[in-house]
C-alpha cells in the first residue's frame, strides 16, 4: 500500500558513513536534551518522554542514519525503558514498570490497520509472483498505441487501474517503469532523452496522485486511520474514502497530463516500434495462466467487498483482505504457498508501520500530541478561523515538513497524532475526522523531489531524468494539488459533510 512494498522502509540516496554516524549520535543527544528541558506545566513527564522519543525518531527518519526497521526497533526500546522507569502518576512512589512500557511500545501491532498492511503486502506479492500487474500494464499500453500523448495517457490509466489492485506504490512503479524504458529503447533513443524523462516522471507522479485516491493504495493512509480509530473510535470505509478522495485524484490526473506536456518537450511525437515492443513483451509472457485467472477472480471479488463495506455487508477492509490472502494460499485455489510468499514480503515494512502507530498512540495517550499541537498552532487562533482557512494554513505546513521526509509513513506517524489533537479543538462537523483525513491526503504529496517518495527514487534510479526535471513537474503539481485541496474543502467536501 506511500509504500507497501509501498510504505516499506524506503531506500534513499546513499549517505557517507561519517555523516550517518554524526546523525546517529545527534539523535541520542537530542533525546537527552529534550528529556532535560524544564518543560513542566501541563505536560506530564511521560508526555515529555514521548516528545523526546519523537525528536529522536524524526532525526533518524530524516537522516536515515540507520534503516527504517532498525530505527523503529530503537524507538520500541526507548519507549519501553523510559516509560517503564518513569513515575506512575496513579501510584505515587512507584514506577510504571517496563512491562507497561513495552505494552505501550507494542500497541500498534494490535490494530486492524497493521493486519490490513500485512495482508496488502501479501497481495502485492501475489501480483509479483504471477506477473499479472505487468500484463495489465502491457495491455493498456498496447491499446495506447505509439503517439507520445497517448502513451502518457496510457501511463496515467495504468496507475489508476493498478492502484485498485496493487496496494504498493513501489510494486506499481516496478511494473510500469521497465515497460516504458523498453518502449524508449525500442525507438533507439538514449534513456536520458526527454522522451524517457516525460514517461518515467509521469509514471512516478501518477502513482503518488493515486496514493491519495484509494484507501488501500498506500500504507500512510492506514497509519492515519489507525490513529483515528485508536483515539476516536471512528472508522472510514473503503467506499467513503473513495468518495472523498477519488475526485481529487481524477482532477489531478488530468492536470498531470497537461503539466507534463508543458514542462518537458519530447524529441518525437510518435514512438516508432513502441507498440511492437509491447506486443513482443506480451508474447513473451505467453497466454494468461490459471494462477493469473484465479488472482483476477479473487482480486475483483476483494475490490467488490471493499467497495460495498458497510453497504452490503458488515466486514471491514482488513477482514476481507485477510480472507483473500487465505484463499490465495490454499492449494488449488491460490497462486502461491508460504515458502514462496515469505521471501517476497518486506517484513521490515510491517515493523515500521506498526511502530509508527505505537509512537503516535504514545503521543496521544500521554498528552504530548495535544501539547505539541498547542505549541505549533496555538498562537494562530485557529479555533476562531473558518475551517477551510485552517485547512489551507495547516496544509502548507504539511507540504513544507514533507521536504525533510523520504517516507510518507514516517511523516504520518509524526504529524497525524498532532493533527488529531488539533482537530479536537476545531469547530468540525464530524469530531475532526474530516480535517485529519484531508491532511492525510496532503501527506501523500510527494511531487517535489525524487527523495520525497520511494516510487520517485525507483524512477530516479533509472537515470532517465534529473532532479531539476522532476522539480519542474513537481512545483506546478504541488501548487495545483494544494489549490484543489482548498477548493474541494470549500465546496465538494463541505457538501458531503467532511468539512
Amino acid at each position: 500500500m506511500s509504500t507497501f512494498v509501498s510504505a516499506a522502509p524506503e531506500k534513499a540516496a546513499k549517505k557517507k558513513p561519517t555523516f550517518k554516524i554524526i546523525w546517529f549520535i545527534l539523535s541520542f543527544v537530542t533525546l537527552g536534551v529534550v528529556l532535560a528541558l524544564p518543560i513542566g506545566g501541563d505536560l506530564s513527564w511521560q508526555g515529555q518522554i514521548a516528545l523526546a522519543v519523537l525528536a529522536f525518531a524524526v532525526i533518524m527518519w530524516v537522516s536515515e542514519a540507520v534503516s527504517y526497521p532498525v530505527s523503529s526497533i530503537l524507538v520500541i526500546s526507548l519507549v519501553a525503558v523510559l516509560i517503564g522507569v518513569s513515575p506512575d502518576p496513579k501510584k505515587p512512589g512507584e514506577i510504571m514498570g517496563t512491562d507497561e512500557g513495552l505494552k505501550m511500545a507494542l500497541g500498534g501491532f494490535s490494530t486492524s490497520s497493521v493486519a490490513l498492511v500485512a495482508a496488502a503486502l501479501m497481495l502485492a506479492a501475489a501480483m509479483q509472483t504471477t506477473g499479472l500487474h505487468k500484463r495489465l500494464a502491457l495491455y493498456v499500453l498496447k491499446i495506447s498505441g505509439e503517439k507520445v500523448s497517448n502513451v502518457i495517457i496510457g501511463t496515467i490509466v495504468i496507475s489508476i487501474i493498478l492502484a485498485f489492485f496493487v496496494p504498493s506504490a513501489t510494486a506499481r512503479a516496478g511494473a510500469v517503469v521497465p515497460i516504458l524504458l523498453g518502449m524508449v529503447a525500442a525507438f533507439g533513443m538514449d534513456k536520458r532523452s526527454n522522451l524517457g524523462a516525460i514517461l518515467i516522471i509521469t509514471a512516478a507522479q501518477s502513482i503518488s496522485i493515486w496514493n491519495v485516491g484509494i484507501k488501500t493504495a498506500a500504507a500512510q493512509n492506514l497509519v492515519a486511520l489507525g490513529f483515528l480509530q485508536s483515539k476516536t473510535g471512528q472508522t472510514v470505509s473503503w467506499g467513503d474514502w473513495f468518495l472523498w478522495a477519488a475526485p481529487w485524484s481524477l482532477l489531478m490526473s488530468v492536470v498531470l497530463y497537461f503539466v507534463m506536456r508543458a514542462v518537458i518537450k519530447p524529441e518525437v511525437d510518435t514512438i516508432a516500434g513502441g507498440k511492437a515492443n509491447v506486443i513482443q513483451q506480451l508474447n513473451e509472457l505467453g497466454p494468461i495462466s490459471g494462477a493469473e485467472k484465479r488472482l483476477i477472480g479473487i482480486s475483483v471479488a476483494l475490490l467488490a467487498m471493499w467497495a460495498t463495506e458497510d453497504l452490503l455487508h458488515p466486514l471491514d477492509s482488513a477482514t476481507v483482505t485477510i480472507i483473500a490472502i487465505a484463499l490465495l494460499l490454499l492449494p488449488g485455489i491460490g497462486v502461491y504457498n508460504w515458502k514462496v510468499l515469505e521471501p517476497l514480503v518486506n517484513w521490515g515494512t510491517l515493523i515500521v508501520f506498526a511502530i509508527g502507530i505505537s509512537l503516535g498512540s504514545v503521543l496521544l495517550k500521554t498528552g504530548a500530541a495535544e501539547w505539541l499541537s498547542k505549541q505549533i498552532f496555538g498562537s494562530l487562533g485557529l479555533e476562531d478561523k473558518p475551517l477551510v482557512a485552517t485547512i489551507a494554513l495547516v496544509s502548507v505546513f504539511t507540504i513544507l515538513i514533507h521536504l525533510g521526509f523520504a517516507s510518507a509513513t514516517a511523516l504520518a506517524s509524526a504529524l497525524i497524532p498532532v493533527y488529531i489533537a488539533l482537530a479536537l479543538t476545531l469547530p468540525t462537523p464530524d469530531g475532526g475526522i474530516g480535517f485529519v483525513v484531508i491532511q492525510q491526503f496532503v501527506i501523500s504529496f510527494g511531487f517535489l523531489l525524487p527523495v520525497s517518495a520511494p516510487q520517485n527514487m525507483l524512477a530516479y534510479g533509472t537515470g532517465t531524468f534529473t532532479s531539476k526535471q522532476f522539480l519542474k513537474s513537481g512545483i506546478p503539481l504541488t501548487v495545483i494539488g494544494y489549490l484543489l485541496i482548498v477548493l474541494l474543502s470549500a465546496t465538494y467536501w463541505k457538501w458531503l459533510g467532511l468539512v
